[in-house]
Parts: structure tokens; sequence; C-alpha cells
């Protein structure tokens, strides 16, 4: 019991997350996801090893080129934990791409550590950018060793990974072709995200989350989050959208709101789940006394597929530093 009190106080003070976010991290352990905390691939960045878990689907021929999905955990998780909440293999084997599952780094920004808890470090800025490196490389990597087409790379975040997978819209945008998030812990301001080139977005939110749908402050959490709705209202001014978004209801407890006429066709999609908690729709449940209900009406890794398939990036290249990374791609299935 000592040991988890000193786990969550230590997440508590360095991750600066609301404390249900951290009890999930501390059931999840013990109970459902520690066996999966695994990886199947590994890369040298900023002096650092770091891991990867990679889903290989069986339909992959070397000849044609497959799209690739980045999903990144969310706080205090780790690589197996996001594949068994998301369920990205199953859409993966059947629509054909690769789907690659990064891990995060340690409480100290660290790549490796004894406790397998793993974070994304968004602050400090050294921190931060030696996490956009690494998926930059990441890429890198895996376009090394597969067939991947440069036009059609998508990352999506779940909590503290939706977050990280903002950021990576603002430093990556020139290799991202989409992005989607889930319950995203995003506290960091539009004014910090200097690039303005038009990325889509598909969001995920619960009315009763744990990062709050309405915006303000989490017992424990540093740093007020803003309202869910004005998060993709900005984002959509980003994307050169239109005023007026367009609502529809998808289900009795999901609404759908859609931003369009987006400069570059890059829509701005915002599901609204009506009492949903902090909990990937559709995927695998989180323990619900923790972190409230998982709505079945919609499969948000479905509906993000759908979504990024029918976005490209123009003219995509990569632009691997010099050098280039030490790695190990993880190969065939998981």
């Amino acid at each position: 019991m000592n040991t988890r009190k000193m786990v969550i106080g230590a997440l508590l003070v360095v991750v600066g997350l609301p404390v249900g976010l951290v009890l999930i991290a501390v059931v999840s352990f013990y109970a459902l996801f520690y066996p999966l905390n695994r990886a199947n691939g590994t890369l040298v960045s900023s002096g650092q090893k770091r891991e990867y878990l990679l889903y290989v689907p069986g339909s992959y021929d070397r000849t044609k080129p497959m799209p690739l999905v980045i999903s990144l955990h969310a706080a205090a998780l780790w690589p197996g934990a996001q594949m068994k909440t998301s369920q990205w293999n199953k859409v993966a084997e059947a629509q054909g791409f690769i789907v690659v599952y990064p891990s995060g780094t340690t409480l100290r920004g660290g790549g490796t550590g004894v406790l397998p808890f793993r974070v994304w470090h968004l602050r400090p800025e050294a921190y931060l950018s030696a996490n956009v490196r690494f998926i930059s490389e990441l890429i890198d990597t895996l376009e090394a060793a597969y067939n991947i087409d440069p036009t059609r790379i998508y990352v999506n975040g779940f909590s503290n990974g939706g977050a990280m997978a903002f950021a990576l819209s603002c430093r990556l945008s020139h290799r991202i072709a989409a992005v989607g998030t889930v319950s995203a812990a995003q506290d960091q301001p539009w004014s910090w995200c200097a690039d303005s080139r038009p990325v889509p977005l598909i969001n995920f939110h619960g009315t009763a989350d744990l990062v709050p749908y309405h915006g303000g402050k989490v017992w424990a959490s540093p740093r007020p989050f803003p309202s869910v709705l004005t998060w993709t209202a900005d984002w959509a001014r980003r994307n050169r959208c239109g005023p007026h978004p367009v609502e529809s209801a998808v289900a009795a407890d999901v609404t759908r709101l859609e931003y369009t006429r987006c400069a570059d066709d890059a829509a701005v999609v915002l599901y609204t789940l009506q009492g949903g908690g902090h909990q990937w729709p559709g995927g695998e449940p989180l323990p619900e006394l923790m972190v409230g209900p998982s709505s079945r009406s919609i499969d948000a890794t479905s509906e993000m597929w759908a979504f990024f398939r029918e976005h490209r990036l123009p003219n995509a290249g990569s632009s691997k530093p010099s050098g280039g990374p030490v790695a190990h791609p993880g190969r065939g299935r998981t």
C-alpha cells in the first residue's frame, strides 16, 4: 500500500493531472493492463532508449504503400494498455493499415525506469521537444522498414496522449495528415501553437469526463482545462472553417458537431457523449467506479479511421535528421 501511495503522490506532483486520472493507472496497473506492458521495437532518440509496440496486418504487401496510425497512451499507462483500450489492431487488420503505439517517458522524463508508468511530458520545452523528435524518428524508422504512404500518416491519443497529439499537430503538421483525440487532457493555450497549417481533427469527449467538458480547474491539476467546445472552435478557426457548425444526433447519448467549409478540406468534428466518463467509446472499458461510464453507442476507433481515410497530406515528405536513429523495428504481429 505504501508503494501505491508513493506512486500516486509522484504522479500528482510531477505530472500535475487530476487525481482521478492518476487512479486510472493504479487500478489498471494491478488489474487489467500490466500483463500488456511490453514493446517489440526500440530506437535511440535524444540519447535515450525509446520503446514502441507495432502491429502489422496480415494483408501487408511490401509492394504497396500502406497507411500508418500512431496511437498515444494516457498518462501513467503504456503502449499495451492503449492497444487494449482502443482496439486499433482489429480495425487495422480489417482495413489494412499499420498501427504503432509509442511509449512516453518515465515521470522524470527518462526513456526507461523501474516503474512501468509512462507519461507524455509537454513541459518543460526540452521534454516536449524530445518527444516530438522521438515521434518523427519513429516515423523515419518505420518508413525505412515498411512501405508506408507518407500522405496517410495519422496520430491519435487518449487523455494525456490527446494533448501530445495536439502538440504533434503543431510541430509535425508537415508529416501528419489528420489527428484524433479522446478525452484530451489539453491545457496548452492556443497561442502556443505557432503552426497555422490546417490539420483535420476528430474529437470525442464525455460530459461527465474527469477532464471537465465545460472547462475549469480540477483538484490537483495546476492549470485549468479549456471548455471542449471552445477548444474545438479554436481548432476550427485554425483550419479557417465556416463559423457555423452543423449539429446532428448520432444516438440517444451522442451528438456530432462538424465544422465545414474549412481550408484544404480540413474538417473539425466533435462527438459529445452525454454522461460519458474518461473512457474510449466502444473500446475496452476502464473501471467505471474510478473514471465514469463508457458508451457503447459509438466506436471511436472505427469512426476515427473513417475520418482519417478521407484525409491525405498534400506534398508529404520525410525530413529525417542527419545521422538518423539507432533502430530495431518490431516486425510482424503483436
